[in-house]
């Protein structure tokens, strides 16, 4: 009798013992959020007086982060990405191509026209610091992710529709094709508060509005998800 106890203490100590390397193993391993999605609602910065927005301006992002635990807990990580953005800007001011190849802005009456934005699309290298309250087993936590996000535009487009006709521009060198600026993401579990704001113009000191540069930055507000 004595000898089937100590042999159900030595199973019941060995299963104990497995349990424990497994949470050690999946501790081990333990990441999160390595792929995101989001929407957002896009604004320009410092507007010159004149310069107004209409409709509504949409950015869609996505892409990978590898996420890179630095705490025991593995509640605080570092997180490095690769991503892709389109972002587009409706609004009143036009962008039209001389004859000569250049580039002019002028603003047009919003009853003159159905359709007025540049489009951008960019590679992105998101660099985020990571709070969340998860661990190795919970799944549904609250999340703060800040940084800073680099983008080169590989693209950019100008479509017109109104009174001159049908316009459409490519890849118009007053772009700034690097943009970056400071992101912050937040919330909990699926749904997570998304901000963006650009730290340098998306036009070049060759556009001129009037005589004035065209220092406008851009704004992103939305939602981000994450996965895996």
């Amino acid at each position: 009798m004595k000898q089937f106890s100590f042999v159900v203490f030595i199973l019941f100590f060995g299963v104990l013992h497995a349990q424990n390397l497994a949470i050690q193993e999946v501790d081990s391993l333990y990441k999160e959020d390595h792929f995101y999605a989001g929407v957002t609602y896009n604004l320009l910065g410092n507007r010159l007086a004149n310069v107004k927005q209409s409709g509504f301006s949409l950015g869609f992002h996505l892409g990978y982060i590898k996420d890179m635990p630095i705490n025991k807990r593995r509640s605080w990580a570092i997180g490095v990405g690769l991503g892709y953005s389109s972002n587009s800007f409706n609004q009143n001011m036009l962008v039209n191509k001389t004859e000569t190849g250049y580039f002019e802005y002028s603003i047009v009456e919003s009853s003159t026209f159905s359709k007025n934005k540049f489009t951008s699309h960019l590679f992105e290298l998101p660099i985020e610091i990571r709070w969340r309250s998860s661990t190795s087993t919970e799944y549904n936590f609250w999340r703060i992710y800040t940084g800073f996000k680099l983008g080169y535009a590989f693209i950019n487009t100008v479509k017109y529709k109104g009174d001159l006709g049908s316009l459409k521009h490519k890849n118009n060198p007053d772009f700034n094709n690097f943009q970056y600026g400071l992101t912050l993401s937040a919330g909990y579990n699926t749904w997570n508060f998304h901000f963006y704001y650009g730290l340098n113009p998306i036009f070049n000191k060759d556009a001129k509005l009037d005589g004035s540069d065209i220092d406008m930055n851009a704004i992103k507000i939305g939602l981000m998800f994450y996965i895996l």
